[in-house]
């Protein structure tokens, strides 16, 4: 019998001595784990490593038993959706200044994950537009920039 994301959670978590209760919700369209504890700061951990580690694990476990199934991301006390919330905010402001000038800007270097929310804050904006290098580095800076005006 397969576990559901929440059992693996809670079931990884037990086994390495938390007491947690999980709430399954949905965050622009995608599932979320909610993870609420005590020890909510151990779980986040420094610069949200552990957090990331348990989403990063959590799906690579769902994907290995069944690779079409969705992507989930793992909250814990609210912290990503504060951070993803800061992050759009911090970037549309920085969109508003490239409005002005016409000067694109570049954001810190942003992991995987954070460059998604940027990157889909944008897909609908006609007046911005953003990109990130090819590379293989895993923290990279995202362009902000304003979108080429077709020519007639």
């Amino acid at each position: 019998m397969k576990q559901t994301p929440k059992e693996i959670v809670d079931t990884m978590l037990g086994y390495l001595g938390f007491f947690v209760e999980i709430e399954e919700q949905t965050h622009n369209g995608q599932p979320v784990l909610q993870i609420l504890s005590s020890d909510q700061d151990i779980l986040i951990g420094k610069g949200e490593e552990v957090m990331n580690d348990i989403q990063f694990l959590l799906n690579r476990i769902l994907h290995a038993n069944q690779p079409d199934v969705p992507r989930m991301i793992v909250d814990v006390g609210h912290r990503r959706m504060m951070h993803d919330d800061h992050l759009v905010q911090k970037v549309r402001h920085m969109a508003e200044s490239v409005r002005v000038s016409g000067q694109p800007v570049h954001t810190e270097p942003l992991n995987s994950y954070d460059r998604r929310i940027v990157h889909n804050a944008f897909a609908d904006d006609p007046e911005i537009a953003t990109s990130s290098p090819k590379d293989d580095a895993r923290l990279k800076r995202i362009t902000i920039k304003k979108r080429a005006t077709p020519q007639p």
